[in-house]
């Protein structure tokens, strides 16, 4: 398949699910797959996301009190980067596993 051809593919696909409301709910069920990228690799460690609600709530399983509390004080910036990336989370959840 030529570049051109996937191109064409990609943009096809992006038109389609934007048109049948799927790409918002595909955005957010992203943010699991990319969570350890998002957070880097010591939250990723004690962190495990669950997945996302239809309304955008993103919810993780977090190992200890201690982390989860920290976390929390976080959740502006983690839900910034997640932003930035398109993921159209408006809220963590988090919980002690």
């Amino acid at each position: 398949m030529r570049s051109k051809d996937a191109t064409g593919l990609n943009e096809a696909l992006r038109t389609y699910l934007q048109r049948k409301g799927l790409k918002t709910a595909l955005d957010r069920a992203s943010a699991v797959d990319d969570w350890p990228t998002i957070v880097g690799p010591q939250i990723a460690r004690v962190t495990e996301p669950q997945g996302v609600s239809k309304d955008g709530i993103l919810f993780v399983r977090v190992r200890s009190a201690a982390w989860m509390q920290e976390l929390q004080l976080m959740s502006p910036q983690i839900l910034k980067q997640l932003g930035q990336r398109e993921k159209k989370i408006r809220r963590i959840m988090w919980s002690v596993a």
